[in-house]
Formats: structure tokens, C-alpha cells, sequence
């Protein structure tokens, strides 16, 4: 009997009042007087693996946007994407009350040295007992690198990914270092490890270089889940070569599945099978007894939208100032390195689809898949079977009751059809992730 493939669900999480929905904080349900409590990060952490979520990441980037009208006031102002706790010190807490569900975080290749993002993610692994994943950016916004004392701003994208690529070697062959039997733990003999299995790394490439060894052994998974964005011909070869869940927001089907395709020949290219690889697109649901509960529940959500808010949340997804750009053709204006180009494919996507113009398609939030429980799974399973994805990345529309609801009323329907596990069978987030039925 041929083996069936399961879809795979991550949660977007984002460590401040709200993620990728505008103004989405302003909903009753929202919960806002936990922003800072450790409790709000615990039960998300209990719901999503109670509906048998792979993982969560955690979104991020290194400030406070200030790409619309040259400053910062109308991100923070109106409540955008805003990380208001490191989400480093929030995986503990969530690692700590659940058993099987996968821990990512967003780091930065550009900014942060590999003996350091190797230290923090490899005890994170460890002290999980392989759960962690690390959601690998190349940042792609001038004032993240002006905070990271890069005051001339980021260097080439090219370039910007060559050392992306030196960075995941450097890590690699730091988490490799400890040999699975290093530690020794001999009370009577007097051995606590043996060094001729802890190796250096020496690694020395043109932009990065580390000698180590490691002081953190060896994880059950040896290197966290790698996690992707990537949508430019580069990006896609770096993701080809490294990533095993890739993040992108196509606005059709036909879209994801051009995307999923592409990525597949590439990871060819490198010599990775396609099944060590889950291509993710993100899906925004409002889920209602009925289809038209559901549809009133959007449109609420929709009257709450502050129009400046997607403004300042798109010239931050285009990384430009929407204010003073009407065409996509102004985006590139000017030789910026900056630029992120999945989010631009989509507001272009949007504009085909809809048959509306660019300047149009960048005042609008992201579209809502709004309908029952079983409208939802049917809408899914298409896209999964269709072969334009392996699964799913799910933002929360209102925190947290999206994800409370999704877990009860949309997980039982995806799981009657044999879509989505039931239990955890795996030992690590990488066994999760490659489940087979």
C-alpha cells in the first residue's frame, strides 16, 4: 500500500498585540492585559499541540518600522507586527509545558555571528529534546541593519545570501562537532566526556569564520528545522539547498503550485529529495458554525481595519514607502538593496487575480478564507491534494481564539478526512515534519 502524505499545520506567531491581520488587536476576544505575562506564551503553546500542530514560529526583525512616511509613528502608533518581547526568552516557557510541539524563532544571518546563533539554537534543541527550529532571514530592511551598527545600510542581496550560505555551513559543522557518545558521565573512573569526540569546526569561508569546538552537545536532531522564505531566483536556490519548511504567501493556487514546482527542481539541483522539504503557503481563516456566522464574523474584522495601518504594513511587506509609490515599477527606484520579493509577488498576484491595480491591491488586508469547519478542510485539502503545497502556516486573526477554535472545530474535520495526525509519533520536529501515514 503506497504510503499517503499528512499535512503539515506551523502557527505564525508574533511576541506583541498582533500578527499579520491589521488592526486585529482591536477585537474584544484579543486578549492584550497578558502581552507580558508568561502565561499567554504557555497556553498557545498547550492549545497548539493539543490540535496536534507541528510547530510555531515566531516572525521577527531587529526595530520598529519606519519605511511609511519616513517614520515609525504610524506602525507602532496604529499596532502593527510588533515583537515586543524577544521571542528567545518566550521559547522556554513553551518548551517547557509541552512535550511534542516544534519551537522556531527568526534570526537574522546578516547581523548575528554563526558561533552565537549555533549556541543559542543548539541549546535550545538540547534542552527540548529536539524540537527547535530556526526560521533563517537574510533581513532585507535598511533600518534593521542602522540598529545593527550598519549605519550605510545592508549590503547586496547576492551577497547578503553568500554569506547566508557560510553562516549554515559555519553552524552546520559546529552542531556536528559532538559525537552522539561524547559525554561520558563516569562518576567512578573520573571521565566526564571524551575529548577525541568533540571536534573542532574550522571553519573559514570569505565572510564568516569560526574554529570552535561547540560548547553545547550534540541535540536528538543534531541541527533545528530549517525554516525559509525565500522567493527571488536566489532566495529559492538557498531554500533549495537548506530549507525543510519553506513559508511563502501565494495569492492563487495556481501560484503556490508554480512556486512548489520551481522549488522542487532546485532542490534537485542540490540533490535533496522533494519529501525533505515542506513547501507551506500561509492561509488567514475566521472559522463560524455557519457560513454566514463566518462571513459576519470577517466583515467585523474587516470594519476594524485602520486604513493607514495596511499602509504602514504593506510599505513594510515591499520594503517602500506606499506613500509616494503607486506602481510596482517604482519599487525598485533609487539601486536600495533592499526588498523582499515574495511579498511583492503577492501584492502583484492580488492585483491579477482581482483585476485591480497595484495601488489598489496594497490598501487591502490579506483576503480572509471565512466558512464552516468542513468549507475550511475542503478549501485545504484541495490545495494539498492538488500538489500546491504540503501543508499549511496559520497567522492568528484574533489572538488567541483563532487557534482555540481551529483546534477544536476545523483539526477533528481535517482529521476524520486523514489529513492532519491524531497523535505525535515522532521523536523529533524533524520526524514530525516527515511523517508518512
Amino acid at each position: 500500500m503506497a504510503e499517503r502524505r499528512r499535512m503539515a499545520l506551523v502557527a505564525y506567531l508574533k511576541a506583541g498585540p498582533s500578527a499579520s491581520y491589521p488592526s486585529s488587536w482591536r477585537h474584544p476576544e484579543a486578549s492584550l492585559d497578558d502581552l507580558f505575562t508568561p502565561g499567554r506564551w504557555e497556553h498557545i503553546a498547550r492549545v497548539l499541540e493539543a490540535a496536534c500542530f507541528d510547530a510555531f514560529f515566531f516572525a521577527d526583525g531587529l526595530g520598529i518600522p519606519d519605511l511609511y512616511q519616513g517614520s515609525y509613528a504610524d506602525y507602532v502608533g496604529r499596532g502593527g507586527q510588533l515583537t515586543l518581547v524577544d521571542p528567545m526568552a518566550l521559547l522556554p516557557l513553551m518548551a517547557r509545558v509541552t512535550r511534542h510541539l516544534g519551537l522556531g524563532i527568526t534570526l537574522s544571518t546578516s547581523f548575528m555571528p554563526a558561533y552565537i546563533i549555533a549556541r543559542y539554537l543548539g541549546s535550545i534543541d538540547l534542552l527540548s529534546e529536539g524540537r527547535a527550529a530556526w526560521n533563517v532571514v537574510t533581513t532585507a530592511r535598511d533600518f534593521e541593519a542602522r540598529n545593527c551598527s550598519m549605519p550605510a545600510g545592508l549590503p547586496p542581496k547576492d551577497q547578503r545570501y553568500d554569506m547566508a550560505d557560510e553562516v549554515l555551513e559555519a553552524c552546520d559543522a559546529l552542531w556536528s562537532g559532538w559525537e552522539e557518545d561524547a559525554l561520558v558521565l563516569d562518576r567512578a573512573g573520573g571521565r566526564f566526556a571524551d575529548p577525541g569526540k568533540i571536534h573542532p569546526a574550522n571553519y573559514q569561508g570569505r565572510h564568516v569564520s569560526t574554529e570552535g569546538p561547540l560548547s553545547i552537545p550534540r541535540s536528538p536532531q543534531v541541527r533545528p528545522v530549517l525554516m525559509q522564505a525565500g522567493s527571488s531566483p536566489r532566495g529559492r536556490d538557498f531554500a533549495a539547498r537548506w530549507g525543510e519548511a519553506l513559508f511563502c504567501t501565494p495569492a492563487t493556487k495556481a501560484d503556490a503550485l508554480a512556486y512548489r514546482q520551481d522549488i522542487h527542481r532546485r532542490m534537485a539541483a542540490f540533490g535533496r529529495p522533494p519529501e525533505h522539504c515542506a513547501v507551506l503557503p500561509s492561509v488567514t481563516v475566521v472559522v463560524g458554525e455557519t457560513e454566514s456566522i463566518a462571513r459576519e464574523r470577517a466583515a467585523y474584522l474587516e470594519s476594524l481595519v485602520d486604513p493607514e495601518l495596511v499602509l504602514a504594513a504593506s510599505s513594510w511587506s515591499v520594503v517602500a514607502d506606499l506613500s509616494r509609490i503607486e506602481t510596482p515599477e517604482a519599487l525598485d527606484g533609487g539601486g536600495s538593496n533592499q526588498g523582499v520579493q515574495g511579498h511583492r509577488d503577492r501584492m502583484l498576484q492580488v492585483a491579477r487575480e482581482q483585476g485591480i491595480s497595484f495601488a489598489e491591491a496594497v490598501r487591502r488586508p490579506r483576503a480572509l478564507l471565512a466558512g464552516t469547519p468542513a468549507m475550511i478542510a475542503d478549501w485545504m485539502e484541495d490545495w494539498f491534494k492538488s500538489g500546491a503545497c504540503d501543508g499549511f502556516i496559520l497567522p492568528p486573526t484574533v489572538f488567541p481564539s483563532t487557534f482555540e477554535e481551529f483546534g477544536r472545530m476545523v483539526v477533528p474535520e481535517l482529521q476524520r478526512r486523514g489529513l492532519v495526525r491524531r497523535e505525535y509519533r515522532g521523536r523529533t520536529l524533524r520526524e514530525n515534519l516527515r511523517e508518512l501515514d
